[in-house]
């Protein structure tokens, strides 16, 4: 059962990473940062994007309100999934700032960690997310806009 849910997010990840491309290529399309040893992907996608059977299997909240933030980390070499403990903030350009609570999926060689990001309107959101394993620590930084769906 766990499979079947795992891989149902896995396309609807893979699906919107191919609609993003023909629909906002800005705005939603995965990015990728190296960090030291690492190979960090990231994405922000409003949760809407998730199958309702998806979003209850892994406990998020499917809302025009809410974003969902995937991280996946990958050892540069061998690009083997990386188990790592993932945190971070967002801070609006008002200074708000909201602490990410991430969750680890993993799912036979994938490791996937997702948060959410409530939303009040359209704003730009400036994320800073940590990676850490042992005494190795790295910093994402970037910034995205982000929309509630109408």
């Amino acid at each position: 059962m766990m499979l079947r849910q795992f891989n149902a997010i896995v396309v609807s990840l893979w699906l919107l990473a191919v609609l993003s491309a023909l629909i906002t290529p800005v705005a939603l399309a995965e990015q990728k940062v190296t960090l030291g040893d690492w190979d960090v992907h990231y994405i922000v996608l409003p949760s809407t994007f998730l199958t309702p059977d998806v979003a209850k299997a892994y406990g998020l909240q499917r809302s025009r309100y809410q974003s969902l933030i995937n991280i996946s980390v990958l050892d540069s070499k061998s690009q083997l999934a990386q188990s790592v403990v993932v945190s971070g903030t967002a801070k609006n350009l008002l200074g708000n700032v909201r602490k990410l609570e991430f969750q680890e999926v993993k799912e036979q060689q994938s490791i996937y960690y997702l948060a959410q990001l409530p939303l009040d309107g359209e704003e730009l959101w400036r994320f800073e997310i940590t990676v850490r394993h042992g005494d190795t620590s790295e910093t994402l930084k970037f910034k995205q806009k982000l929309y509630i769906e109408e």
